[in-house]
């Protein structure tokens, strides 16, 4: 006689089946995690206590950048986790603007090098202590290679008296050397000692949100923060670039700064536009482009006249190695500007000027012209809102049928007639074509 097994079915015992398939009828074998991955995941979770994680294989770094919180302390991750995930989780977490292009294309640089410029622009002297900046330094030094800061904070004023002590006192002007002395703003001079790979400096003292407590010396650079700067700037011997704007830098808080630029080893761009440097400043750059490597020099909107463009055309004359030079919106006229068009029959590297917003006029324009039919290395010319009028455009028309470098030339708004204009961008346009041409 055979008999017949009944086959098993765990539906008719719910008790047996409770024993072999789990409670969530999603879980299977293959959800269970590795020991490996188990041992990552601890290695994360405590990596504040034991760092190991250099001891590890690069595909395990990887796994553990992926799950180390963002919230971890600057000083055990700065100089252990390298370029990779978690610098980017820590960025995209921060900030909802995160482009890379500007950074080198490195999250690391990026979140090292805005997270000090945002302790910096957070800076209360006499409130903040100093020790929150240097602590920074060196877990960023070796990655930080620009610092772009939008706003530098005064000291705390102190609480104002009763209206009877400052009635009293109004009539006796006196400010104590304690007073004078708290007057300054966030001190570079550790910060770039420290900074050993720091190319671009990008300054403006200024105050983002100052409401109704506005004066003017929150938008000034006082005379012991140009003088601290100028050492800071004079001890960083790897800045490139140089970028102060919208700080009220005058004649001689310009003369300053210049005097510890001279013969700086690897500044190479300077800007100083919006700035109120005058004459005396321009007479200073000139100084300062007879001694040093400069190759863009930035002085748009700073009331220099006749005198001060005077200066730095002597000064061009004779260098090198610049090869851009803006002086919009001054005042240079057509002394400075003839001035600087006899300068450029002799240079040999500037390919960029602006001029525009000067009041020049035709008799600049004829100076250029003249140049333009010799010089062979300027490829950009701007006299933009200029009254250069008929005479001057007839002047760059001619020149430019005969110039076969230059490939911008800007002429808007100069009172130039249609047909010396027409002539003067068929001329530019057809440089641009063979430029293009001998790129091909």
């Amino acid at each position: 006689m055979c008999i017949f097994q009944k086959p098993f079915n765990p539906m008719e015992n719910k008790r047996n089946m409770r024993r072999i398939i789990a409670e969530d009828q999603n879980w299977s074998l293959a959800l269970v995690p590795s020991l490996s991955v188990i041992c990552l995941q601890c290695i994360a979770n405590t990596f504040e206590e034991k760092q190991v994680f250099e001891k590890l294989a690069p595909d395990q770094q990887d796994l553990i950048q992926e799950r180390l919180s963002p919230s971890l302390p600057l000083h055990v991750t700065a100089n252990l986790v390298p370029e990779g995930l978690y610098w980017r989780r820590c960025c995209e977490q921060r900030w909802n603007v995160c482009d890379i292009s500007h950074y080198g294309h490195s999250w690391k640089r990026m979140f090292l090098e805005r997270h000090l410029e945002n302790a910096i622009e957070l800076f209360i002297p006499d409130v903040t202590k100093p020790k929150t900046i240097l602590d920074l330094l060196p877990l960023c030094k070796n990655d930080v290679r620009r610092l772009n800061i939008s706003q530098l904070l005064l000291p705390v004023k102190k609480p104002q008296k009763g209206k009877r002590a400052e009635a009293f006192e109004s009539a006796f002007v006196i400010f104590s050397e304690e007073d004078k002395a708290s007057m300054e703003h966030f001190d570079f001079g550790p910060v770039l000692e420290k900074l050993i790979n720091l190319e671009e400096l990008h300054l403006v003292y200024t105050i983002k949100q100052c409401g109704m407590n506005f004066e003017w010396s929150m938008f000034e650079i006082t005379d012991r923060d140009c003088r601290s700067l100028a050492m800071a700037v004079k001890s960083c011997k790897t800045l490139k670039l140089l970028r102060l704007r919208q700080s009220q830098v005058e004649d001689e808080k310009c003369q300053v700064l210049v005097r510890y630029l001279l013969d700086h080893p690897s500044l190479r761009h300077l800007d100083l536009s919006h700035n109120v440097i005058g004459d005396g400043g321009a007479k200073a750059f000139g100084e300062l482009l007879a001694r040093s490597k400069l190759e863009t020099l930035d002085l748009c909107n700073n009331k220099i006249s006749n005198p001060g463009a005077k200066a730095i055309a002597c000064a061009l004359s004779n260098n090198v190695t610049l090869s851009s030079l803006n002086l919009r919106l001054n005042q240079v006229g057509d002394g400075g500007g003839q001035a600087i068009a006899e300068a450029l029959e002799n240079n040999t590297t500037l390919s960029h000027l602006h001029l525009g917003g000067n009041d020049v006029s035709w008799m600049t324009a004829v100076a250029l012209s003249k140049v333009l039919l010799k010089n062979k290395t300027l490829k950009s010319l701007n006299l933009s809102c200029n009254n250069l009028g008929e005479i001057g455009g007839k002047a760059l028309a001619e020149a430019m049928s005969q110039n076969s470098t230059l490939t911008e030339c800007d002429i808007r708004q100069t009172d130039v007639d249609e047909q010396s204009a027409a002539s003067i961008n068929a001329a530019v346009w057809a440089n641009q074509s063979a430029e293009w041409d001998e790129q091909v």
